[in-house]
């Protein structure tokens, strides 16, 4: 392997600026899709509330596999930032090539899995009323797999190599598309056939493939491409390969059960009507909107972490994560106290009648809690992912995800109050995660010089 000069620009101090340098364009290119599918959710209230409520488990749905896409992307962050703080950056596009190789082989899987098993898991789970909807959305959403995969494959590369600045780009036009296709093929305006649900799919695909070659060109574009030799050979190394792997695997399962049990839930949400549907896939929106900072400052706290590890600055660690939980919980409490002044508000943006409102404030105060405690507890959890420790992160999920089927099956199956308290199982999910999280990060065993 050649032998590239260190770069000590790669290394990270732990500051308030050098944690807001890497957030604060990754916050503010999360947030770009997160609108976009805000504003997407708004078109299909629109259209109908059985189409808001049907994206609710198609997007849950196809949230497992973006989600076992971002598994892959933030091992790729944490096996990049490690290389980055020991200051060898010729490993850099050798790491990239296994990620573009593994992440296509695993989109080829997904598509199959969709086209050819999904249907007869669906047909059996889902409404039969809403199914025939739900599975031909699917079959076409799925096709903007691989191209999602490549887009988060460069985007992990940017916040690794400390050019977190660089992520908006690609994002910034991949949701602008989105948003006026969603207009033009839901609708059918300007000339284009109303294809309802199914418009909004085909937007994302095109939206997705736009997205990609953005970031190629942005890669290009920045110098980056030829500084540090990227994409110049795509062959196969073992090596590499077998780390990306260690890191990857335990969290591209832990993504998964945490999904797969999310649309437990949605499917269990099924049973309670079309208004319940509507509501939890609005809360689903508020997630995204609210957790871009959270994942934002967990991204941070992986990449900040993962970089000292390289250093062997591992004193650092605990500072770093405490300060990054500052600030996630900070920005978080900003937000949600924004939501719960001007719920109705909120609620109305959709097109529903006062019911869906009424029914949907006492959740979203549920919700906005839940958030607080994720906005601490996944700044943590990442901060475990970034030592490189990822068979700890599944363990925690496990964990988690038992004690939130428990309570989620008991209040929804046999013991149901209301949709607000059946939601209130995020509490009990991300306590647990920030305390399995906060005591194993304490005790040091993660440690490689003590």
């Amino acid at each position: 392997m050649e032998t590239a000069t260190p770069i000590n620009d790669l290394k990270v101090e732990v500051s308030n600026r050098q944690i807001l340098s890497i957030a604060l364009p990754i916050t503010l290119a999360i947030l770009i899709p997160q609108i976009n599918m805000l504003v997407n959710s708004i078109f299909l209230g629109r259209l109908s509330e059985e189409a808001l409520g049907n994206a609710g488990i198609t997007g849950v749905f196809y949230l497992i596999f973006a989600v076992a896409g971002n598994g892959l992307n933030n091992a790729m962050q944490t096996v990049f930032s490690k290389y980055a703080g020991s200051g060898d950056s010729s490993v850099f596009k050798v790491i990239l090539a296994q990620g573009i190789r593994i992440s296509l082989q695993f989109a080829f899987v997904c598509i199959l899995f969709t086209w050819f098993i999904a249907p007869y898991i669906m047909r059996y789970v889902a409404d039969p009323a809403a199914y025939p909807q739900e599975m031909s959305f699917l079959k076409i959403r799925i096709i903007g797999l691989p191209f999602l995969y490549l887009f988060q494959m460069g985007n992990a590369f940017f916040v690794s190599s400390l050019n977190s600045r660089l992520l908006m780009i690609g994002f910034i036009c991949e949701a602008g598309l989105n948003i006026l296709l969603d207009y033009l093929f839901i609708f059918g305006h300007w000339g284009f056939p109303a294809m309802g649900f199914n418009g909004a799919a085909l937007a994302s695909v095109i939206s997705e493939v736009v997205g990609m070659l953005v970031v190629l060109l942005v890669m290009i574009g920045s110098g980056l491409k030829q500084k540090y030799g990227l994409l110049k050979n795509l062959s196969y190394h073992p090596e590499i390969s077998k780390e990306i792997f260690k890191v990857s695997v335990p969290l591209v399962l832990q993504y998964l059960i945490s999904v797969t049990t999310w649309l437990v839930f949605f499917l269990l949400i099924e049973a309670r009507g079309v208004t319940a549907k509507a509501i939890s896939n609005t809360m689903r929106n508020v997630f995204g909107l609210v957790g871009v900072f959270v994942w934002a400052f967990a991204s941070t706290s992986n990449a900040m972490v993962s970089n000292l590890m390289g250093q062997k600055r591992e004193g650092k660690i605990l500072e770093a994560i405490t300060r990054i939980t500052f600030w996630s919980f900070g920005f978080c409490l900003l937000n949600v106290s924004l939501l719960n002044l001007f719920p109705d508000m909120f609620f109305r943006l959709f097109g529903q009648d006062e019911t869906f409102v009424k029914e949907g404030v006492p959740v979203i105060r549920i919700v906005s809690l839940g958030l607080l405690f994720m906005s601490v507890a996944n700044v943590w959890l990442n901060g475990v992912t970034g030592t490189g420790k990822t068979k700890v992160n599944l363990l925690i999920e496990i964990v988690a995800i038992v004690l939130y089927l428990l309570y989620t099956w008991y209040f929804m199956k046999h013991h149901y109050i209301s949709l607000a308290v059946a939601w209130s199982n995020e509490f009990i999910y991300w306590v647990t995660i920030f305390v399995m999280s906060f005591v194993y990060l304490q005790k040091g065993k993660w440690k490689t010089t003590r």
